[in-house]
């Protein structure tokens, strides 16, 4: 409380730029022109095509605008940018900010220098927002009062004076918010790492970087979660200063959650083996979600009990966007998998169901390989609808496998999402599954993946 309180007393004469007024400034906008702050927010946006609402509502409250093509200028009058997660760090105006000696950070930085509140932090290629979620779960139903943010729930850094030291903070982070963190979290999980947002980042060493900000900063007093059956991600254990325990579906562990032989998920404290719940209990299906309960378990061993988690484990119905059941008509199931915005996150859909499935994909083009799952597809789809600017793409990827020639795999080219959900009736059978995952971004059609599975819902929920 009194760090938030000097934080703000230290910034009552600087000029702050706030890039953006979407889901995670909006409250922190407020918040600091509540404190009488001057803030600038800066959008590539026009007037006309930004959010009236948004507008008219900070104006009230004593905003400045910057917005259009040139909205970037502002930042450099500034004396403390707070930049989007969406803005790259390495932007050519955010690295002349930097050389004129203009704090560059973010909500997220700002809050995990000033949270009171011990802080558990999940990153990762595929599967950080149900673990991140799950781990939320845990603590509630402890009845522990909990913040869940970052990339989910809300932003934090404007409920900061309101949070106790006994709370949790609970938050998942992207590589886009990590690049630029000098901050780690008491406790911090990685849950793989493979080729994603290289379109943004351009190499992988430079993706991989940015993850290990969640560990880099740790203090010896931390705790550390890796994956076992993720290489890239358990050769990280070099860096990690505290305690490491690690997770694994393949390998029974000495220090770590891991699933036994029987089904059982455990978690082993150097030989004491803890037994949690029997993965035939998980409501949510996929071998992945097995993945994502190890992880959570490993992240709160020691603080949340086993009849806790076997609770949310039967209970826990999973997050919108992956992998969510839609609705069944005339014998045919429809899944909303949005969140499949890379090969991988792909393949743990594939996975899921023990049928061949009628799947829908493209998108925009992230510059990674869709060779991956090309095998996978020619053995686990029945009919591949293809539409977006990745569409040849992955259609070339799928045509180029060894396995397609004898696969019976049929592919359908649409011009949009409608076209796709039509398609996709037109070619189901009583008992198939249909699912939404496009294995890419969503930029081309929609503002982000959320916008394009509730089209899909939208879609299917029509249908009659």
């Amino acid at each position: 409380m009194e760090k938030a309180k000097l934080f703000f007393e230290n910034i009552k004469d600087k000029k702050i730029a706030v890039i953006g007024a979407g889901v995670s400034h909006f409250d922190l906008i407020k918040l600091f022109l509540s404190k009488g702050l001057d803030v600038t927010v800066c959008d590539k946006a026009t007037k006309e095509k930004f959010d009236g609402k948004v507008y008219d509502e900070l104006y009230a409250l004593g905003a400045k605008f910057v917005l259009g093509d040139n909205y970037l200028d502002a930042l450099l009058d500034a004396d403390i940018v707070f930049r989007t997660p969406g803005m790259y760090y390495n932007h050519p105006v955010i690295a002349k900010a930097k050389e004129k000696g203009i704090v560059v950070t973010s909500e997220m930085e700002c809050f995990f220098d000033l949270c009171p509140c011990k802080t558990y932090a999940i990153t990762g290629s595929d599967g950080k927002t149900t673990t991140t979620t799950l781990v939320s779960e845990f603590f509630k139903a402890e009845g522990k009062t909990v913040h869940l943010g970052g990339n989910i729930g809300k932003a934090l850094l404007p409920i900061i004076e309101d949070i106790k030291p006994t709370d949790i903070a609970v938050v998942e982070l992207s590589s886009f918010q990590l690049l630029s963190m000098r901050e780690s979290p008491d406790v911090a999980g990685i849950t793989n790492i493979t080729p994603n947002h290289l379109n943004v980042h351009g190499t992988m060493d430079e993706y991989i970087g940015a993850k290990c900000n969640i560990l880099m900063h740790q203090n010896a007093f931390s705790r550390a979660v890796l994956s076992y059956d993720n290489e890239t991600a358990r050769n990280l254990a070099s860096l990690v200063r505290g305690k490491l325990s690690y997770f694994s579906r393949r390998q029974r562990l000495d220090n770590g959650a891991f699933l036994r032989e029987d089904g059982m998920l455990c978690y082993s404290d150097y030989g004491k083996v803890t037994e949690y719940v029997n993965m035939n209990d998980i409501r949510i299906p996929g071998m992945h979600n097995v993945e994502n309960f190890l992880m959570a378990i490993a992240m709160t061993f020691g603080e949340v009990s086993p009849e806790t988690v076997n609770k949310i484990a039967k209970t826990f119905g999973g997050v919108e966007h992956r992998i969510e059941f839609v609705r069944e008509l005339d014998g045919v199931k429809y899944y909303n998998n949005s969140i499949a915005s890379s090969p991988t996150r792909v393949l743990a859909c594939l996975a899921s169901f023990d049928q061949k499935q009628i799947v829908i994909q493209g998108g925009s083009d992230k510059g990674i390989s869709f060779e991956p799952m090309a095998d996978a597809i020619c053995q686990k789809v029945k009919v591949l609808i293809l539409m977006g600017e990745t569409a040849q793409k992955i259609n070339d990827a799928v045509v180029a496998s060894k396995l397609f020639a004898d696969s019976g795999l049929k592919i359908i080219r649409v011009n949009n999402m409608q076209e796709a959900v039509l398609a996709a009736r037109e070619n189901a059978v009583v008992g198939d599954i249909v699912s939404l995952s496009p294995a890419c971004a969503s930029f081309d059609m929609y503002r982000m993946f959320e916008e394009r599975g509730n089209h899909f819902k939208a879609l299917v929920n029509e249908l009659k």
